[in-house]
């Protein structure tokens, strides 16, 4: 008789205060759970994006906002991070080109474009979801975290999904 091992599927989130030290913790959470779940060769990738996210949110947000990290396949994780504004960066509403040359901002946010398997945005305060990349990967209902950031209060969802080079399996395992 053969046995297998499953996996179960896990799910961390971490509530941040608007503090200018948050990108770091967050960075610091990812690297753990990550190494500690087996996929150290997604550290890299996840960590950028997260940064970017994060980083995102501290400076665009007068609240508190969340990182939230889920295994969504073999070799595959989810990111999101919700935060109070509710405006929906640009990359995250359409296509984004590269940022012009002398540009001062947009540069973190393309960077999430070019490194996300995919990425979307979801309204907090109502409406549907938004995404670029590969939208067949955008999450079902059921796979959203809970719609309040804050109780009674509105905002927004981006998530992106990073994966390792060679897995393609979305289920999660």
């Amino acid at each position: 008789m053969v046995s297998a091992t499953v996996s179960p599927p896990w799910t961390y989130t971490l509530q941040l205060p608007r503090d200018p030290r948050a990108p770091g913790v967050a960075r610091a959470m990812l690297r753990t759970a990550l190494r500690l779940h087996g996929m150290p060769e997604l550290v890299e990738n996840a960590e950028l994006l997260a940064s970017e996210l994060v980083t995102n949110a501290y400076l665009h947000s007068s609240g508190p906002y969340s990182l939230r990290l889920r295994k969504a396949g073999r070799g595959r994780i989810r990111l999101g991070v919700r935060d109070t504004s509710p405006r929906i960066p640009a990359p995250f509403r359409w296509s984004a080109g590269a940022p012009a040359e002398l540009a001062e901002r947009g540069r973190g946010l393309y960077l999430v474009t070019l490194y996300a398997e995919s990425w979307g945005a979801v309204p907090l305060s109502g409406g549907g979801v938004g995404g670029r990349g590969r939208p067949e990967h955008a999450p079902r209902a059921a796979e959203l975290p809970d719609r309040g950031v804050v109780s009674g209060q509105g905002g927004k969802l981006l998530w992106v999904e990073c994966v390792a080079k060679g897995a393609t399996d979305r289920s999660p395992t």
